[in-house]
This record gives structure tokens, C-alpha cells and sequence, in this order.
């Protein structure tokens, strides 16, 4: 029999896409082990595994090295989603021609966000496409009947089949298309199944060709991975103009939109929204919503103030420091980073003398926040010594600053706006790096206690 030349086996990589003739145990490029995947595939003389999806240049058109100086900028044309916290994330809104990946865990609300959208963009008279591999469009109207009321501008589909779609797409020529999900979509000329390493790249560089070739803006929608990843490999983060997560615990009321790559924007934003019975609300201040009903009086409360992009966000620092009753005392850390709790620990023990090693301590962002930013040392380590010393702290003082390994307290960017940020909210008190007193404006009712070490704060509370 003879053997058919226009296929070949290739070995992908789950995590990362690393492509090899042969099998691997551990990838080359991202060390992972056992995430080797065996697909056939079809090759062509152009160089590409999938046939026409990926970009051939045109014969009639030599590419020609141009000078920078000789390049016409001109402004983006941006589209308003309706949705201001959306705005914010993509960087002043919906730039036409772009690709946006969507990702986040399993019932988070992607769809019911992408639908909301598609209702605000078809209410300001934009076409929209909404491509749906994965419910029927019975399913889908119960969930726009939950939404709001929609217009004919807004057109559904049910199909998988990626030739399918991208006929829809050049029959009726929408301004916006929203693909749920990637996963599900199947390109014929790829012999692998759909979400498989192969699918999931060719499909996403056909959307790339449809979304500059058409100037349409377009929404994908990316499963994630137990790790919180977008499934499939990191080749489709790179292929896309923008990666945006949804973020938060399904069984809570509140969701926030990160955005890990823009090119159109900023990487540091983020929107939050409230789930509710009628879809997603935006929550305009989210400060005041994280701090709703926190304890009053209580020891090992203290409000820090982080900063995400350019909004200054205020967070409730919980712990809980107690004597253990085994050999060995346990940590745990929620919504902040555990090793780095470990380190403020082991120096509140050498550089202020107190004896926690042998005790369990317990760290919580009250409201589920997830913050990595080290302006929050300065609250974890005032909410460790309360909690240790069984001290309420005052409920009106809030604090940030960065720790270091001497004890020492350091600056961190954007003071102004955090100090004035708390003293909306009602905050007499904010203790802060004495490093960032130069060049501080003078804000009313606040009082401002620079420290420089550890000691200094303590000495505060």
C-alpha cells in the first residue's frame, strides 16, 4: 500500500504548542512533562500544516521595506460596548479589525458578558454575529429573554464547521462576531479533533485572516485549564490583539475582567461586575463594594490600598495568628501570594522580636480578591501583629507600602492617588513610606504618617 505523502504525523505540546517529528517526555520549551499529543496533519508547498488557513501573500504584491518616518499613524477607530468597566479593560473600547480572546473558568459568565455586549453594540444599529458551537439557539434566546430585550441587528448561529462560519461572516458582513467557543470550532482540512493542538491554532489564524481582511472585530471565546489557562497552546495568546480574564468565584456575586495583553491598551485594567439575576451590573466604585460589611473593632482587620492599572482599590486584610497545637503550625494564604506571607512572617520574627514561628496564621483578602501587588505588605504585616497581639487597629487608618528583608518600608508608584482614593471613602489615617512624601500634595482631612521600618508602624498601631 502505498503511503500517502500529503499527511504527516507531528507531536504537539499541550501547554505551549512545541511541534516535533518526534515523541517527546518532556517539552523543550516549557519543561512540561508528558504533554506530548500525536496528530496528522496535512502539508503543502507553501509551508503551512492547514492549507489555506494560514497566510499566503499575494503573487502580484512585493512587500517593500518601508521607513518608519514615511508610516501614516492615524487613531484607531474605537466602538462603545455600552458597558463603561469593558471600556476601561480594552483600553477606551471595541477597536474595529481586532481579535480578542476570552477566558475563564466554566460558568464564570463569559457567554452571558459577550451577550450583553452584542446587545449593547445591535442597539447602537452594529451588525453583530454571535457563532455558537456549543448550545442551540433555543438555549440562547432563554438567555437573551434573561438579558434584555434584543433587535434584529443581532443574528445567531449554531455551527462548528469553520468554512460554514466564515461564509455567514462574508454573506452578512457583521461590524462585530463572537465565536463561543473556540474549542468547538472544526476546521475540515485538519484531520485532528476539534480542540485538539491543530484545530485550535489553524481555526484561530482563518478568525485572524476574517477579522483584518473584513476590518470586523472579533470575540473568541477560550476554555481554561485546571491551572486557570486558556486550553490549547500559547501560540493562540500570541496570535490575538487582546487576552482578557474573568476572574472570581462562581458561588460569589462579583466578577472582574483582567486584561493580561493589549495592544491597543494597557495590560494593568480591570473592570468588576456583579452577577445578577438579569445578567452582569457593573460596579462603578469597587472600593466601596469590597468594603461593605467588614467588622468594626475587630484585631487583625486593616484596610490596604493596592493598585490595578490606574484605579486605586480598597482591600480588607483578614488574618488570624493563634498558638498551634501540633509540632508543626500551619499557613495558609487566600487571595494573596502563600510564600510571600511567608516571608513577611519571618521577619516580623527577626526584625521586631515577635514570636510567631510557632504559631498557625491564617491570611484572607475578605471578598475574594486575588492581589500580587507589594504595596499589600505593609497591611499584611500590621494585620499579622493585631491578630498577634489581639489590638483592634483603628477603622478609619488604611496603609500600603512595600516590605523589605531588613524591615525596612519602601516606596511604591501612584501615592497621591490611593491617599485620595481613601479619603472618599471616609478614611481619616493612611500610613505610608516615608519615601513617598516628596513631592506629595497636601489633601484635606487626611492625616499621613510616614514610617520608615516595620518598628516605626508598629509604634503607630
Amino acid at each position: 500500500m502505498a503511503k500517502n505523502k500529503q499527511q504527516t504525523t507531528v507531536f504537539f505540546c499541550q501547554e505551549c504548542g512545541y511541534e516535533s517529528a518526534k515523541w517527546f517526555g518532556q517539552c523543550p520549551a516549557c519543561k512540561s512533562w508528558n504533554t506530548a499529543v500525536e496528530e496528522t496533519v496535512k502539508s503543502n508547498k507553501t509551508g503551512g500544516l492547514g492549507g489555506s488557513s494560514q497566510a499566503v501573500l499575494h503573487k502580484d504584491k512585493k512587500s517593500v521595506p518601508t521607513p518608519v518616518s514615511e508610516v501614516k499613524a492615524g487613531d484607531e477607530i474605537r466602538s462603545d460596548t455600552g458597558m463603561a468597566e469593558l471600556n476601561r479593560v480594552l483600553g477606551g473600547g471595541l477597536v474595529s479589525g481586532s481579535l480578542i480572546l476570552v477566558g475563564g473558568d466554566p460558568g464564570i459568565g463569559k457567554s452571558t458578558l459577550l451577550l450583553q455586549v452584542c446587545r449593547n453594540l445591535s442597539a447602537g444599529g452594529k451588525k453583530v454575529l454571535y457563532v455558537s458551537g456549543e448550545e442551540s439557539l433555543q438555549q440562547i434566546r432563554m438567555r437573551a429573554d434573561r438579558l434584555g430585550t434584543f433587535n434584529e441587528n443581532l443574528l445567531l448561529l449554531c455551527e462548528t464547521e469553520l468554512s460554514e462560519v466564515e461564509s455567514a461572516i462574508e454573506t452578512v458582513k457583521p461590524e462585530v462576531v463572537v465565536i463561543d467557543s473556540i474549542q468547538t470550532m472544526f476546521n475540515a482540512e485538519i484531520s485532528s479533533a476539534p480542540g485538539s493542538v491543530s484545530q485550535v491554532r489553524e481555526t484561530t489564524a482563518r478568525l485572524l485572516q476574517v477579522a483584518k481582511g473584513l476590518n470586523t472585530a472579533v470575540f473568541i471565546v477560550g476554555h481554561v485549564t485546571k491551572e486557570g489557562t486558556v486550553a490549547g497552546p500559547r501560540v493562540l495568546e500570541h496570535m490575538v490583539d487582546t487576552v482578557l480574564y474573568f476572574e472570581g468565584d462562581r458561588f460569589a456575586s462579583y466578577r472582574i475582567l483582567r486584561s493580561v495583553k493589549n495592544r491597543f491598551g494597557s495590560t494593568n485594567e480591570i473592570g468588576v461586575f456583579e452577577m445578577r439575576g438579569d445578567g452582569l451590573t457593573e460596579v462603578a466604585n469597587p472600593s466601596e463594594f469590597m468594603l461593605e460589611g467588614r467588622p468594626e473593632h475587630a484585631s487583625g482587620c486593616v484596610v490596604a490600598c493596592s493598585m490595578e492599572g490606574s484605579r486605586p482599590i480598597l482591600t480588607e486584610i483578614q488574618a488570624l495568628v493563634t498558638r498551634t497545637n501540633f509540632g508543626f503550625p500551619k499557613r495558609q494564604a487566600t487571595g494573596t501570594d502563600f510564600n510571600r506571607v511567608s516571608l513577611l512572617m519571618a521577619v516580623l520574627e527577626k526584625r521586631l522580636d515577635l514570636q510567631i514561628g510557632d504559631c498557625d496564621a491564617y491570611v484572607n483578602l475578605a471578598g475574594g480578591m486575588k492581589v500580587q501587588e507589594p504595596a499589600m505588605d505593609l497591611g499584611i504585616v500590621l494585620a499579622l501583629i493585631s491578630s498577634f497581639r489581639n489590638k483592634p487597629i483603628d477603622d478609619k487608618l488604611t496603609c500600603f507600602g512595600e516590605v523589605g528583608l531588613s524591615g525596612e518600608v519602601r516606596a511604591v508608584s501612584q501615592a497621591e492617588g490611593r491617599i485620595r482614593e481613601a479619603a472618599k471613602l471616609g478614611f481619616t489615617t493612611v500610613i505610608l513610606p516615608a519615601a513617598c512624601m516628596k513631592g506629595l500634595g497636601e489633601i484635606k482631612g487626611v492625616k499621613l504618617i510616614p514610617v520608615k521600618t516595620l518598628a516605626d508602624a508598629m509604634n503607630v498601631i
